[in-house]
């Protein structure tokens, strides 16, 4: 592995000429240090304590909502109006986080024991938060705040590529917390795996590849059983259009979570499996259902397709280009080099529909994420080869089922390797109010929407024999 960069300067992906300020990276002992430091005193902090500097943290984010929403809109490209609900799901988080911690880390005294009992959840110590560029603030703050709620100083290790807002985020919330209970640590992967790999950090969340989440997931389980690791790699999501289903509505939902952070989101439709008595129809209504999501500069309100963030990112789209056999494109999608006057990672999305499920699934691009404004249409014959078809691939985050049927949509529920399901809703639904983790190469089941808190302590069992403690 390259060793981190010592610093680095992020470019605005709508605008490559405007350049970030420069972010250093930061030495992982003192980081470690603080948060072992600091661990005790946090953990013996009363709830209520921590609840009242959680709340003192939620007006901090409130009033500096706008701020932090330009922050991610420049930093990774993400549209305005997208950026603004990510900085206000920080705000409303708080108030689902504060409600599971005073429901689940309670503690229990059990009357069927044989002696005096009590089930009692300590925290387990420093946490360790591996954070992505395109939720840069939303997916690390939830575990963030769960974790501190529950006693454990955090470590926010934010993606590169959102270095400076997440500099920002740790700037307002570390000086309301005792020192060392809330850092932020700037760097690369080097820096992630040191930091994961200490035994002072007790509890690892990562959002990121399938492939770094594999290797950490197994590498720490070999070396130090007792760390917990929570992981969201990814999906490759899919909507399941039947026979019954309102194709207007259908059409509608797909764009939209086929566009929204330019398809850069883990529970983005990337797949769309339809019977084939409404096939034609749905292709004739899918393409105007895309007209509305043109390429534009973030910052305007009206923009509702921002650019990828990344080069590289760029011709992992470009690689969904090129013709294959058995698929032809129903939008080519294209490269743009410029968007007015702009230069920047600019993109048009694609559609190609498959001739059959079994040629979909021969090719690579079945099981490859491709994290861009990529979506492929598949035709099939009922109910039973849509499952067959969608189980084939191993990711299950997300799904979306199009009916009319109450029971067409629980039989389908029952059967989907999938662990969040929607009736007639896009796939990029997700509350927050929700529990959200993924299956298969989508994750290890643990949720990152509400009752995260469950895997942030250590159940520890007291016992007395009776009548010796007064």
């Amino acid at each position: 592995m390259a060793a981190d960069p010592s610093s680095w300067r992020n470019a605005n992906p709508g605008d490559l000429s405007d350049l970030l300020p420069e972010i250093n990276a930061s030495a992982g002992e003192p980081v470690l240090a603080a948060a072992s430091a600091a661990s005790a005193g946090w953990a013996e902090t009363p709830l209520a304590e921590r609840i009242e500097l959680l709340r003192s943290a939620q007006k901090i984010l409130h009033t500096h909502q706008e701020e932090l929403a330009q922050g991610i809109c420049r930093e990774i490209g993400k549209p305005i109006v997208e950026a603004r609900g990510e900085a206000g799901a920080l705000v409303a988080k708080i108030d689902f986080a504060i409600g599971d911690a005073e429901r689940f880390l309670a503690g229990e005294v059990p009357n069927d024991t044989p002696q005096p009992s009590q089930i009692r959840l300590r925290p387990r110590g420093p946490a360790l938060i591996i954070g992505p560029f395109n939720f840069p603030l939303h997916l690390s703050h939830g575990p963030a705040t769960a974790h501190l709620l529950a006693g454990n100083p955090v470590i926010l290790k934010p993606s590169p590529l959102a270095a400076h807002v997440c500099a920002r985020y740790g700037q307002l919330l570390a000086p309301l917390f005792p020192p060392g209970v809330f850092q932020v640590a700037q760097g690369g992967g080097t820096l992630a795996r040191s930091l994961a790999f200490d035994r002072r950090v007790r509890s690892v969340v990562f959002t990121g590849s399938v492939p770094a989440g594999r290797s950490l997931l197994s590498e720490l389980s070999a070396l130090d059983p007792s760390k917990d690791v929570a992981l969201e790699l990814g999906g490759k999501n899919a909507a399941l259009v039947l026979g019954d289903a309102d194709i207007t509505r259908a059409v509608n939902s797909v764009a939209e979570a086929a566009c929204l952070t330019a398809g850069q989101r883990c529970n983005a439709t990337a797949r769309v499996l339809v019977e084939t008595s409404v096939f034609p129809n749905f292709l004739k209504n899918l393409v105007p259902a895309f007209f509305p999501y043109q390429p534009g500069w973030p910052a305007d309100d009206s923009t509702k397709l921002g650019p990828l963030t990344t080069a590289a990112s760029v011709e992992r789209f470009r690689s969904a280009l090129a013709s294959v056999s058995g698929a032809k494109f129903v939008l080519p999608g294209k490269v743009l080099e410029k968007v007015g006057t702009r230069k920047g990672h600019y993109v048009e999305p694609c559609i190609r529909a498959w001739q059959d499920a079994d040629t979909y699934l021969a090719h690579p691009s079945a099981q490859q994420e491709f994290f861009a404004p990529v979506v492929e249409i598949v035709p099939v014959t009922g109910m039973e080869a849509a499952i067959a078809t969608h189980n084939a691939v191993p990711f299950g985050l997300t799904a979306s089922v199009f009916t009319t049927s109450r029971k067409n949509f629980e039989h389908l529920a029952n059967h989907l390797h999938a662990s969040n399901i929607y009736a007639n809703l896009p796939t990029t639904f997700s509350p927050s109010a929700l529990p959200f983790g993924g299956w298969g190469d989508s994750g290890n089941h643990h949720p990152g929407g509400r009752h995260f808190i469950r895997f942030t302590t250590d159940e520890q069992v007291l016992q007395e024999a009776r009548d010796t403690l007064s």
